[in-house]
């Protein structure tokens, strides 16, 4: 049978657009259905990662430039910059990421087509555009990669006015002097620390018991020291009353429970910020016309291949859920390709960094030292702190910490955990020692760069033989063996 494509990709974020251009090194015919009529690459591009790390790096600028230099006659950096200088620091940004993704899909020959795409069968979709207009595409293989959405919150309803979403942050027109942020995730402590960075006063409203519960132990200690010194409050368990202006006082109140108790709080804030769960993109695609059943959450189960219950059906990306990052979609994408057209490869490693861009950085990868406690194994521990490490004097950005978890015996590397400058960079010397079942002697051998970040490697790897030798295992054996 003659079908008009190989693929069909509903959804350009990094998963669908990663599908693309692999299928297309596979001198495949390839279409991408977008349901933005102006933009391509979804939230990746246009509302999320992109749009927000710009802001991040507007801001970091500003805080490094107080931390060298200090404030001037003791203004806030609201006082000094307008939210509009900080916008057009991302507005470049957005439109080269846009062309250059415009450009690769013009270079490689994939089609694309405007307009909600939905699945009639297992080889044709359905795309109805903004005059609601009505094309069928077939193809042989489909590729869902429709992403996921906020979930709306309880008790107040987002104007995206005075309550804003991921989304509309990135649009207000000032800097504010204070925040309340409903949320106790990722994105959450991202945006507490770019705006504490900018002077505004955060309070976070966390409606679970702990935030950020898979980060190492220290890792978090040092996280919330950190935000106890720039005045972020936090309240545990909380539950949103009744949010509400007043215009006596020109200012949002919220009014919430925390810790279980049952005191009622008010909290005075210029805009509140709700940051809650996700759901995945999956309502009135025609699912349900090819058998693909869903978790209570709408995300689409997979094997690991990528592919649905349904014949010739993968999906990728957010909308398959855990990890739902971009830099695992873009993965996803291509490895959904690959099976399609057979050429099927091994993930060389299930281990996925995160990466948590708050000021400083948060970055991980494999076993916390609980994890490895919790698992029985004989480890011991090597950190470095970033005060010790002339890059980060010369940066003054000397609050951070690089931990390694290795095995005491083997000296194999089962984890690293970074918070500070460059964690999310650094990370990845780390994973590949990890991937190729390395040891902490491969960062004691080696010349590295100096003056760098990295030297916190090796200072953690001494400080990790030093605790080894200390519990009676001979310093010089160690070095020998091979």
């Amino acid at each position: 049978m003659a079908f008009d494509y190989d693929v069909v990709i509903i959804g350009s974020g990094p998963a669908g657009f990663s599908c693309a251009m692999q299928s297309s090194k596979f001198d495949k015919k390839v279409l991408i259905v977008e349901a933005d009529e102006d933009n391509l690459g979804g939230a990746w591009l246009n509302k999320g990662t992109v749009p927000s790390k710009a802001l991040r790096e507007a801001a970091k600028l500003i805080q490094r430039f107080h931390a060298q230099f200090g404030d001037e006659k003791g203004r806030k950096p609201y006082e000094r910059f307008r939210m509009e200088d900080l916008m057009d620091y991302k507005k470049p940004v957005l439109e080269n990421k846009n062309k250059k993704v415009k450009d690769d899909i013009i270079k490689n020959e994939v089609d694309t087509a405007r307009g909600y795409g939905r699945i009639i069968d297992k080889n044709s979709i359905e795309v109805i555009d903004q005059l609601n207009n009505k094309t069928v595409y077939t193809a042989e293989n489909i590729l869902i990669s429709t992403g996921s959405s906020p979930k709306p919150p309880k008790g107040f309803d987002i104007d995206h006015q005075r309550v804003l979403d991921y989304s509309s942050i990135l649009d207000v027109t000032h800097i504010p002097r204070r925040l309340v942020i409903v949320g106790g995730g990722i994105i959450a402590t991202e945006y507490a620390t770019i705006f504490a960075s900018l002077g505004t006063r955060v309070t976070i409203l966390n409606e679970g018991d702990e935030i950020l519960p898979f980060l190492d132990e220290e890792i978090k200690t040092a996280l919330f020291n950190s935000l106890k010194k720039r005045n972020i409050r936090i309240f545990k368990n909380s539950k949103i009353l009744e949010v509400a202006r007043n215009d006596l006082r020109t200012c949002e109140e919220v009014s919430f429970t925390a810790d279980g108790e049952d005191r009622t709080q008010v909290v005075e804030t210029e805009h509140v910020l709700y940051i809650g769960g996700k759901t995945a993109n999956t309502k009135n695609i025609g699912l349900e016309n090819v058998g693909i059943e869903t978790d209570k959450n709408g995300y689409i189960e997979v094997d690991n291949e990528y592919k649905t219950s349904a014949p010739g059906i993968y999906a990728a990306g957010d909308v398959i859920g855990y990890p739902a990052l971009a830099s695992a979609s873009f993965l996803q994408g291509r490895m959904a390709s690959c099976s399609m057209f057979g050429s099927v490869q091994d993930q060389s490693s299930n281990e996925i960094p995160y990466g948590i861009y708050s000021l400083p950085e948060i970055s991980g990868i494999g076993l916390t030292e609980k994890d490895a406690i919790d698992k029985d194994l004989d480890v011991t521990v090597g950190r470095a702190y970033y005060h010790n490490t002339t890059q980060a004097d010369l940066n003054h950005q000397t609050e951070g910490i690089l931990k390694l978890v290795f095995q005491t015996e083997s000296l194999k590397l089962l984890g690293v955990h970074i918070y500070g400058d460059h964690a999310t960079d650094l990370i990845h010397l780390g994973q590949s020692i990890m991937a190729n079942n390395g040891t902490i002697k491969y960062f004691i051998e080696r010349v590295l760069n100096y003056p760098t970040y990295s030297e916190a490697y090796k200072i953690a790897a001494f400080n990790g033989l030093n605790r080894v030798h200390k519990s009676g295992v001979k310093y010089k054996k160690i070095l020998d063996e091979s």
